[in-house]
């Protein structure tokens, strides 16, 4: 079993390792800096994930990078790491890392909280550092892009070691393959009570990214066993997140890959349906106020809202905005900037103080810079 170094469990009682934080502005958004470049053990923090733990703590995962921000560094030597939060987010613990390989990359953090066991599941991806996107994709890298799962029962302190779930919940023509990133969902109450929903998205052999979509995973025995769900019947989508509606649907909502798939020359989000909890999809359609940059996104229900977060520009990963719907995510009636500057990737929150939290990449001059967390009440 994996151990965390002591000051975490320092951190948990005393919070006494605190993280820079600025102070609270006019709009009321409180605003902590938990990663950045180079600071730490790394030269650079990337793909942030955010989840409340059964005993109140939050949980801010990323990718510990050793290589250098720039195209093509997703891969090389990369730790899976985590900080803790016992105060909603004001002040971090110091980092401790849950999955490392050596030079290969460990990421894509997508955890999931099972209500009825407390336990913690971490949905990860694996590949070779050596081995680039490009040629994963292709099909032509060293080795292939496996999927992990671990988890954890004593609130993040320690976690197992990570078992390989690949050839339960991938096809033979997968290369390329992601789990979220961001977070998964525990369906409420109905026919499928109980089971843990993951996003991912996957590239077919031969088909370039163009071939590859998202889909989910399942588990309906409290994470023993995952099992592969539905897929968009449209292409053209990958990094994704989803959402339980107030009727037991399930939302998935996806970053639009395609061109041909953009309205004119703006990418909106895609948007699927699936009547069986994750098993199939309907057809997708675009909702046309999730602009997009080409980017990851966050979706979360709190209570009757639906949120949603994203750097909302046309073109560049900027202005990193919080949307909120009342009529499950069929209209967005508030619009509220977080970040104007550049910012990228981002994971939504619910806090146990009642407040909503937001992790998201952001920089004065790249959006890569740091990784932020903004708290804020909802109106």
């Amino acid at each position: 079993m994996t151990r965390t170094p002591r000051s975490i469990y320092v951190a948990f009682a005393l919070m006494l390792c605190a993280a820079s934080t600025r102070a609270r502005g006019a709009d009321d958004i409180a605003r902590t800096t938990v990663y950045a470049i180079g600071e730490g053990n790394y030269h650079s923090y990337r793909i942030p994930a955010a989840i409340v733990t059964p005993a109140g703590i939050l949980l801010a995962f990323c990718e510990g990078r050793q290589t250098p921000i720039g195209p093509g560094n997703d891969t090389g030597a990369i730790n899976l790491i985590v900080k803790c939060s016992a105060d909603n987010g004001k002040t971090f613990s110091d980092a401790s890392v849950v999955w490392s390989d050596g030079e290969n990359t460990c990421g894509n953090p997508c955890p999931v909280v099972d209500a009825e066991t407390k336990t913690i599941f971490l949905l990860m991806t694996h590949n070779l550092g050596p081995d680039h996107e490009r040629d994963i994709v292709r099909g032509t890298s060293k080795g292939k892009r496996t999927v992990h799962i671990t988890s954890s029962t004593d609130d993040g302190r320690t976690w197992t070691p990570p078992r390989d779930i690949t050839a339960d919940v991938a096809k033979e023509n997968w290369t390329w393959y992601a789990t979220g990133p961001g977070v998964g969902i525990q369906l409420k109450p109905g026919a499928h009570k109980g089971r843990l929903v993951i996003p991912c998205d996957h590239v077919v052999l031969g088909g370039g990214k163009d071939a590859g979509n998202s889909h989910i995973i399942f588990s309906d025995d409290h994470g023993k066993t995952w099992k592969l769900g539905g897929e968009p019947p449209e292409p053209g989508f990958n990094e994704s997140q989803v959402v339980e509606l107030s009727d037991g649907r399930v939302m998935l909502n996806m970053r639009n890959y395609t061109p041909s798939r953009r309205i004119g020359d703006v990418a909106t989000r895609g948007i699927a349906i699936s009547d069986d909890a994750g098993e199939t999809f309907k057809e997708v359609h675009h909702d046309r106020t999730l602009v997009e940059p080409v980017c990851q996104a966050s979706i979360l229900r709190v209570g009757k809202q639906i949120l949603f977060s994203n750097p909302a520009d046309a073109a560049k990963r900027i202005n990193m905005t919080l949307r909120i719907s009342d009529d499950d995510a069929q209209t967005w009636s508030i619009n509220k900037t977080i970040f104007p500057g550049p910012s990228a990737y981002s994971c939504l929150v619910a806090l146990p103080d009642g407040s909503v939290g937001l992790l998201y990449e952001c920089g004065e001059k790249k959006p890569y810079e740091r990784i932020d967390f903004a708290r804020f009440r909802l109106p």
